[in-house]
């Protein structure tokens, strides 16, 4: 398979299959969610059921031009029970994904967490991955984590590689390189992460983490810039050509991506994983482009 290089590539290469996942969306009664799920589903990505309040999503979609009858609308206007229904579906296989709309996380991830009735499989760690679109690179960046974990362990690096690298195989990338990220490229006591990125090496060298290659702790230009290799003379086997970065922490990789999406016009694809659906939650501001990359994103994985 040859490597997709852009999310817009993404939704082409969805398109060309003619497969079709189905997406249960909760509190559907925004007007980004709407555009990036009529959108979708006028691509022929997917068959969306609107969970929420009926007569709110008719009235929003009639303003904006669109025909309610192209999507499956379920009344239960309660947040809470609109979410455990979306949950159930998922659990049930009557939808491949679940979609946060205009809910609060809180009440969202306690319907998807529910440790009778959630999605997140037994003894899996929970986080979030993206494939980061930005011009000024030559092609897609997959980033982890941020939303979910504010400072990953190394049990916890160690599953969002796992997590990154299936996803990069997915989008036809063999043997991605892992760059596991920091302030600088050498192991330091009083930068604990550092440490926990040197083990993670290690354990690579022992083959204990296969199908990609890793270095680190390497700062961003070590990780992206093959000059800035050379100009520093560290020796690594990324050399600025990076496939995916893990980062120390979620308030590091969240001010990466959206730094990139403010001021680089970068865009990204992502959701949650570990659960036995994918499930997308974006912040309730990101724009319908945005979201629709999310749905395109975890299709992809879903199928």
């Amino acid at each position: 398979m040859t490597p997709i290089k852009s999310l817009d590539e993404l939704i082409s290469t969805l398109k060309s299959t003619g497969k079709k996942s189905r997406v249960a969306v909760v509190l559907a009664e925004d007007e980004n969610t709407l555009g990036a799920v009529n959108e979708a589903t006028d691509l022929g990505l997917i068959e969306a059921f609107m969970i929420g309040d009926e007569h709110k999503i008719v009235e929003k979609l009639r303003q904006e031009g669109v025909d309610p009858s192209k999507f499956t609308i379920i009344n239960i206007p309660n947040d809470a029970a609109a979410a455990k229904e979306a949950v159930r579906m998922a659990r049930a296989n009557e939808v491949d994904m679940v979609m946060k709309g205009l809910i609060g996380t809180d009440k969202f991830l306690k319907a998807v967490l529910d440790k009778e009735n959630g999605l997140l499989l037994p003894g899996a760690v929970m986080t979030y991955v993206c494939a980061l679109q930005i011009p000024a690179y030559n092609k897609l960046l997959f980033i982890s984590d941020p939303a979910v974990i504010p400072f990953p362990t190394l049990q916890q690096k160690v599953a969002m590689i796992g997590y990154a690298v299936k996803m990069a195989n997915r989008f036809g990338i063999d043997n991605p390189k892992v760059a596991l990220i920091s302030a600088v490229e050498k192991p330091n006591e009083s930068i604990p992460n550092t440490l926990v990125d040197a083990t993670i090496c290690k354990m690579a060298n022992r083959g204990q983490l296969p199908e990609c290659t890793i270095d680190g702790p390497l700062d961003v230009f070590l990780a992206c810039d093959p000059k800035s290799v050379e100009i520093k003379g560290v020796p690594t086997p990324v050399n600025g050509d990076a496939d995916i970065l893990i980062f120390p922490s979620i308030e590091a990789c969240n001010s990466f991506y959206k730094g990139l999406m403010l001021f680089a016009d970068g865009e990204l694809g992502g959701f949650i994983q570990g659960t036995s659906k994918p499930v997308i939650m974006m912040s309730r501001s990101e724009s319908a482009k945005s979201k629709l990359y999310c749905i395109a994103t975890a299709s992809l994985m879903a199928n």
